[in-house]
């Protein structure tokens, strides 16, 4: 449900501008808001409107919100290149059943680099003449290093949770399970968040770096990426840690490739994604074979799709359609929630749910909020990471696999001391 009653009208101006460096430097410092990899992407200043919604049907909800804000607002914008015009930035919940809150954020002040072309959105409510002021070029304050510890799943009681959950994938309750953990801090008074974002960016520049809503990481896996009724995807599923040395690092990746385990949980992952595109679109291409995806400090199993889909279908609606996918849940989808919500003691709130942008004609880019933390207003910091699990798998390397996946995070806060040697 949308916390507004009617339909706003809105105003949206674009104008070309000049490279603006690095978009990090555009981030405010105490809201950011930015969705960037590889230094294309946007970065919002300031709410021209805040859109929130809760339950089973805050996708579809949300999407019919956004098709009457559009039709209801005037854009002057000639470059046409998407994420320019009205554009929102959105979190969204893995669960249904979730306290948290989803939310699209409409900034007063959107600075964008896509296809070598910057430009500059102002976007007001009609009658209202705010600007936002773009920030003034500074360095980051330090952050003060980050004391993590256990959350309500201690690493022992994960391990015994996954061995449990093995016992029940053999008898048949399921074919996958994502299992996730958290580790928690205390940050009070922190009003600079840029230097997690810099460090973020600049360790995992592949990645899609992203702060909304006091959620902040750095993901490898998109969601939807959505062009002129194009759809791209890439099913990450399946991991490995990197190697010391290029030799050990090469036979790291070919003993994921030729992994059982890993392969069958990337199968489940593809096959879910898959069966949930044939709701909206008949038109689907897929790799024949996994290939190893490097990242900075792991491998991935990783499996490109493409699809085209039909007429008015936006990005929020292939999310709506996708989400949650087996490789943040697990498969069948009913049996594999059904698990997480009997073994997991938390809500995961936007952990694992999809985190991106979305135009005014549908287009846009979703990624799933992986590799990220969770700051709320009252200082707690809260991390998450999982670990895919199949009848195969051992329980002491998916606690591995967790620790691997809560580095980043991690050490963009400037502290490593929870992680044992791997």
């Amino acid at each position: 449900m949308s916390t507004a009653l009617t339909t706003p009208t809105l105003m949206a101006r674009t104008r070309r501008m000049s490279h603006p460096g690095s978009l990090i430097e555009w981030v405010s410092a105490e809201k950011p808001l930015v969705m960037q990899r590889l230094g294309h992407g946007l970065v919002g200043l300031g709410e021209a409107l805040r859109l929130e919604f809760h339950g089973p049907t805050r996708f579809q909800d949300a999407s019919k919100a956004w098709a009457s804000i559009v039709a209801a607002a005037t854009v002057d914008n000639p470059l046409e290149v998407p994420g320019s015009g009205l554009v929102c930035l959105g979190t969204f919940t893995f669960a249904d059943d979730s306290s948290h809150t989803s939310v699209l954020i409409i900034p007063q002040v959107v600075i964008g680099v896509m296809e070598d072309v910057s430009w500059r959105t102002d976007i007001s409510l009609s009658g209202s003449h705010t600007t936002e002021k773009p920030p003034k070029a500074s360095s980051p304050q330090s952050l003060p290093s980050v004391g993590w510890s256990q959350g309500l799943l201690s690493e022992g009681d994960f391990v015994a949770r996954v061995a449990q959950l093995v016992d029940r994938l053999r008898e048949g309750e399921a074919n996958k399970v994502v299992l996730a953990r958290e580790l928690v801090a205390t940050m009070p008074g922190v009003d600079d968040w840029r230097g997690a974002l810099e460090h973020l960016s600049d360790s995992y520049p592949d990645c899609v770096t992203f702060a909304i809503d006091g959620l902040v990481g750095s993901t490898p896996e998109t969601l939807a990426k959505v062009r002129a009724g194009g759809l791209s995807l890439r099913v990450l599923a399946g991991s490995s840690r990197r190697g010391e040395s290029p030799g050990e690092d090469r036979a790291l990746a070919q003993e994921l490739i030729t992994s059982t385990k890993d392969n069958d949980e990337h199968r489940f992952a593809v096959e879910n994604v898959l069966t949930s595109l044939a709701s909206i679109t008949s038109q689907v291409a897929t790799d024949e074979q996994p290939s190893a995806i490097k990242l900075a400090n792991i491998w991935h199993l990783g499996t490109d799709i493409e699809a085209t889909l039909p007429e008015g279908i936006s990005s929020l609606d292939v999310v709506a359609a996708l989400h949650p996918s087996a490789a943040v849940a697990g498969s069948p989808t009913d049996a594999a929630l059904e698990l997480i919500r009997e073994l997991e003691p938390f809500d995961r709130g936007r952990y694992s749910g999809p985190v991106g942008w979305m135009d005014e004609r549908g287009d846009g880019e979703w990624s799933i909020a992986l590799r990220c933390a969770q700051w709320s207003p009252d200082g707690h910091l809260t991390a998450y990471a999982g670990a895919g699990i199949v009848e195969d798998s051992d329980p002491q390397r998916e606690l591995l696999e967790t620790r691997l996946k809560f580095r980043p995070i991690v050490q963009a806060f400037g502290s490593d001391s929870h992680l044992s040697p791997l």
